[in-house]
């Protein structure tokens, strides 16, 4: 289904094109200085940025998903649907939850409202952990006590 395999984030660097490597390792900081306590793992051989769960993604262009290609690099936001997006900056497509933005040279990237999304993503993690927590929370709390 895809074009490539990676064994690492270093390896998925190496391939990239220079143009399009420029635009993640931007992007990559960005999310880095936004979530210092962010795990980046790579899946679908793109890095994800995680916490709880998944926050966000970079998937640059070279990397194929099927037949589908896209253009530039795309960030995404695997909640994306609970983001507040007044000003419809970010493309939904026929996408139901993850919503993205593609960028096609790094003047294209407004740093300060990507963070402002990443901070509002990172929050909507918490939010969504909390609230599993205290659904079912109590139960496992119990049944650890209890050897089980």
């Amino acid at each position: 289904m895809q074009n490539v395999n990676f064994r690492s984030v270093d390896e998925f660097l190496e391939f990239l094109p220079e143009e399009e490597l420029q635009i993640v390792s931007f992007l990559r900081q960005i999310v880095l200085d936004a979530i210092p306590n962010c795990k980046e793992r790579l899946a679908y051989n793109v890095p994800f940025y995680r916490r709880r769960s998944n926050v966000c993604f970079i998937w640059p262009s070279s990397i194929m998903w099927g037949n589908m290609k896209n253009r530039g690099v795309r960030f995404g936001f695997s909640n994306g649907y609970l983001l507040k997006d007044e000003s419809n900056f970010l493309d939904k497509g026929n996408r139901k939850q993850i919503y993205w933005k593609d960028f096609y040279q790094l003047s294209d990237i407004n740093v300060d409202l990507l963070k402002s999304f990443i901070y509002e993503a990172v929050v909507i993690d918490q939010e969504k952990f909390l609230k599993k927590q205290n659904k079912f929370g109590k139960s496992n709390r119990v049944a650890h006590i209890k050897g089980k």
